[in-house]
């Protein structure tokens, strides 16, 4: 049953999450979760310089007599630069690590290029057989699932931890943060570690073997994390990490170039959120990364609320990135069109890890907590 519209009163979430939930004041249970959790994730001020200071000295400690003592993605986004900035600044050895998976923008390649010079760094870059994953995105976008994205994002972490495996590294940094990402919803994505779940997508939608593409399932998380001891750490919750005021010391300091909306360094991700999530699912997703800025007090709502008249893709040429991504996935425009048109289906409508996931993330919790 259809709901009346609704947006929260705090943040600007609202009904197009089927899920969201509303308190007798209108503010929504994003923004009650964000500050229960905010308290959990983030530490600022002295608590998170001790909590960094402990977790460097470790990192430092482990891989005293090594090459590296972690390994960072770098896709040339502001929260992958800033990250590689800190682990420099702290006097880390990291070995930086990026997917090319096909859709590399000119902002994206020429940040890396930039941050691997300014900071000296070394850089491995894994390249994806393209044949196979064009394969997998025309098996997501048959699917009919929402998170097309899985894919990227599975093979970025099968890397990182595949290549701080190969390499004795216990440490890796990502620049996932709570104080940017904490509002997202559950039905707007979905667990890129499923390897269940994305292996019966493809069989059933595929027509390609995959014979490179790189895998992290379930068992194999569980193997690095407490077999390997690999750690994975959100540094920036132990920093002050104000958006805008980290871009400026980015350019300034790395000549690092904006490129507009989160995570639009990459063409597809561009295309996948600013076309293919509000037309087809309706989803804005930026809706979710402003309410949390405005959860963290870096932006008024007023001023978001101007942001959201915005279409999602101001700034770039629709049509002319509509016509590239189409012709990379060999798909002509009547093509494409049967494919949006098909009936949407959770992911779950597919074998998946699900029923296992949940116990097992959170008995690593406590696991993890206790050592």
């Amino acid at each position: 049953m259809s709901r009346n519209y609704q947006i929260c009163t705090r943040c600007i979430m609202d009904t197009t999450d089927p899920d969201i939930e509303f308190d007798e004041n209108g503010v929504c249970n994003h923004c009650r979760e964000y500050d229960k959790l905010a308290r959990r994730y983030v530490f600022a001020g002295t608590k998170g310089e001790q909590k960094l200071s402990k977790v460097v000295d470790k990192i430092k400690k482990q891989g005293k007599n090594q090459k590296y003592d972690c390994v960072i993605g770098l896709s040339g986004g502001v929260d992958s630069t800033y990250t590689a900035y800190l682990t420099r600044k702290l006097g880390l050895k990291p070995l930086a690590i990026h997917l090319d998976n096909g859709w590399d923008t000119e902002f994206s390649v020429g940040n890396i290029e930039n941050i691997v010079k300014r900071l000296k760094l070394d850089l491995y870059t894994h390249v994806v057989d393209w044949e196979e994953f064009r394969d997998i995105h025309l098996a997501y976008l048959k699917s009919g699932v929402v998170d097309i994205e899985v894919p990227t994002d599975h093979a970025i972490v099968a890397i990182l931890y595949k290549i701080a495996d190969e390499n004795r590294i216990k440490y890796i940094l990502i620049g996932n943060n709570f104080t940017t990402e904490g509002i997202f919803p559950e039905s707007w994505a979905y667990n890129k570690n499923d390897l269940i779940n994305l292996k019966a997508i493809h069989d059933k939608f595929g027509t390609r073997e995959l014979k490179t593409f790189p895998t992290l399932g379930l068992l194999k998380l569980i193997y690095y994390h407490f077999v390997k001891n690999i750690r994975s750490i959100s540094i920036l919750n132990y920093v002050p990490y104000v958006k805008e005021n980290v871009k400026k010391v980015l350019a300034e300091e790395l000549d690092w170039r904006d490129y507009g909306h989160k995570h639009y360094e990459s063409v597809f991700t561009r295309f996948y959120q600013g076309y293919i999530l509000p037309r087809r699912f309706n989803i804005d997703k930026r809706r979710s990364h402003l309410s949390a800025l405005i959860c963290s007090g870096q932006i008024k709502r007023d001023d978001a609320l101007k942001v959201m008249e915005n279409e999602p893709y101001t700034g770039y040429d629709l049509a002319s990135e509509k016509a590239y991504v189409l012709k990379k996935l060999q798909l002509t425009d009547e093509e494409f069109n049967e494919l949006m048109n098909l009936p949407i289906k959770s992911h779950l409508e597919y074998k998946s890890d699900a029923q296992w996931f949940r116990p097992v993330r959170f008995a690593y919790r406590i696991l993890n907590w206790k050592r």
